[in-house]
């Protein structure tokens, strides 16, 4: 009895943690999970189409911020653990995706009703039109929910298999090591850089999202560009 009832204590106390979790809050994963979070949620995120609402950006500059000797927090990450699991978090999550993609095909995306994802997937194929697979793999990463749904894409449109491991192992890496390292040297040279956090977080977010509005102005001008073309062939 003493036994089932301590175990029914930890499975109480990992759910409340668990619920205690805002998977939106980078600082409140990091707390909780440490570098094996950052690696669950970029896998999530980079190869699950339910992952794409999470904070891939801000989670890798905040975990770099953390590794860093100035910041005084209750908590504090070792840099190449972060990177480690950044790093193979984002390439396996990639790889499934593609996989996903290959096996479900565009029945996969369309299963979604999410709109977001809807209109990152025809950005995402816009991406392989436009700057072929190789750009188009490697931009992808910086822009929220396109790197998310470019992998399966990928996948259903029948990207070769070596070409897509390739660049999406050049993309992965030069976005997880650029952030996390920028998060890490922000931090060595700015002392208590934790009491900033917040205020960095969300400018991380902006910069990240600066992609994604500039494709939807863009899209929006594109009727009111066309329709003088119409009128006067």
């Amino acid at each position: 009895m003493a036994v089932a009832a301590a175990f029914a204590q930890v499975a109480a106390d990992a759910a409340g943690t668990v619920q205690a979790v805002d998977v939106l809050d980078a600082g409140s994963l990091l707390a909780a999970f440490g570098a094996l979070g950052v690696a669950v949620v970029l896998f999530a995120e980079t190869g699950l189409l339910v992952g794409f609402f999470l904070p891939g950006d801000s989670l890798l500059f905040t975990a770099g911020l953390l590794c860093a000797p100035g910041a005084g927090g209750a908590v504090h990450l070792a840099l190449p653990q972060v990177l480690l699991a950044a790093t193979a978090g984002t390439l396996a999550g990639s790889q499934t995706g593609y996989w996903l993609g290959r096996r479900g095909g565009r029945a996969l995306l369309a299963r979604s009703r999410a709109r977001k994802l809807q209109e990152g997937a025809a950005r995402a194929e816009e991406y392989l039109a436009r700057y072929g697979h190789a750009k188009a793999l490697v931009l992808a990463r910086f822009v929220p929910i396109v790197r998310t749904v470019l992998n399966p894409l990928a996948g259903a449109l029948r990207v070769p298999a070596r070409t897509f491991t390739l660049w999406q192992i050049t993309g992965g890496v030069v976005w997880t090591l650029g952030l996390t390292l920028a998060g890490y040297a922000l931090g060595s040279s700015v002392p208590n850089v934790d009491r900033y956090l917040l205020p960095l977080v969300a400018l991380v977010v902006a910069v990240s999202l600066t992609p994604l509005a500039l494709e939807v102005l863009r899209a929006r001008r594109r009727p009111a560009t066309a329709d003088p073309e119409e009128q006067h062939p």
